[in-house]
C-alpha cells in the first residue's frame, strides 16, 4: 500500500494534518475560492454596469416633476441603451407588457416610441 502526499489546493505544498484537509492555512484557503469566484465576478460586473447605464438613461427620459415621458427608440440606443439587458417584466390589467430597468420602465408605442414611467414604491 502506497501512501501520497496530499498537497494544498492553492499552493501545492504537502499538508500535515488531518486527512480531509484541503489548505496548508487560512490566506490559501481564501485564494483559491477567490480565484474561483473572479471569473463569476467579471460577468456579473459588467451585467451590473450595462443595466445601471440603461437605468440611468431611462430616468433621463422622465422630465423633472412628471411620472412619465416619451421618447424614440431609436435614441436610446444611440445614447448606449441595450436592449437585451433588463431586471423583470410587468403586465398590466390591459396585457401591455412593460419591460423595466430596476424601478424605471418602457412600453413600446406605435412608431418606434416608448413610454417611460418610474414605478411608485408600495
Amino acid at each position: 500500500m502506497e501512501l501520497t502526499q496530499k498537497q494544498c489546493l492553492s499552493c501545492g505544498k504537502a499538508l500535515k494534518g488531518r486527512i480531509d484537509k484541503k489548505f496548508c492555512d487560512d490566506y490559501c484557503r481564501t485564494q483559491y475560492n477567490n480565484q474561483l469566484k473572479a471569473e463569476d465576478q467579471v460577468v456579473i460586473k459588467r451585467i451590473n454596469a450595462i443595466l445601471r447605464q440603461n437605468r440611468r438613461l431611462l430616468e433621463r427620459v422622465i422630465p423633472p416633476g412628471e411620472e412619465i415621458g416619451k421618447c424614440p427608440r431609436q435614441k436610446l440606443m444611440e445614447a448606449g441603451f441595450n436592449f437585451h439587458y433588463l431586471t423583470h417584466q410587468y403586465t398590466n390589467k390591459k396585457g401591455n407588457v412593460y419591460t423595466f430597468c430596476y424601478e424605471y420602465g418602457y412600453l413600446p408605442l406605435e412608431g418606434d416610441w416608448l413610454l417611460v414611467v418610474k414605478r411608485a414604491d408600495k
